[in-house]
């Protein structure tokens, strides 16, 4: 299940992925958009890998019971990040520099998403859900 969702992530990005890097490497300092593209995707990746480790860490450390719960959560806010990345968005498909503004957007959400990951770490399951 886990490995689906995984998978599925990862087939939703792999087209805007391979755009952004098609011909491309990141270039820091360029305002070429296939750089500043290719700078956001691999900056995009490094914070969604460590946030794979985070969350099978976090699964390691619950008990079989909040396990459940929290791939219930992460799979739910997985959908709901893309969703809401997708439509702040939208209206710059067209862009240039759209890959870049997507995958930011990713970025910001998943470091957001950190600190929930940190609370199920230290205190289990939040105590509303």
């Amino acid at each position: 299940m886990r490995m689906t969702s995984l998978f599925l992530g990862l087939a939703v990005l792999a087209p805007a992925a391979a755009w952004a890097q098609a011909g491309a490497a990141c270039v820091p300092d360029s305002a070429a958009a296939e750089h500043v593209n290719a700078c956001a995707v691999q900056r995009f990746q490094a914070i969604d890998s460590a946030h794979h480790i985070l969350y099978g860490d976090v699964m390691r450390a619950l008990s079989a019971n909040e396990r459940p719960l929290l791939r219930k959560e992460q799979s739910a806010w997985n959908r709901q990040r893309h969703a809401t990345c997708k439509a702040r968005h939208a209206a710059d498909e067209a862009a240039a520099n759209w890959p870049q503004r997507l995958h930011d957007c990713l970025s910001e959400l998943t470091q957001e998403r950190r600190q929930d990951l940190m609370h199920w770490l230290h205190h289990g399951a939040p105590a509303q859900r």
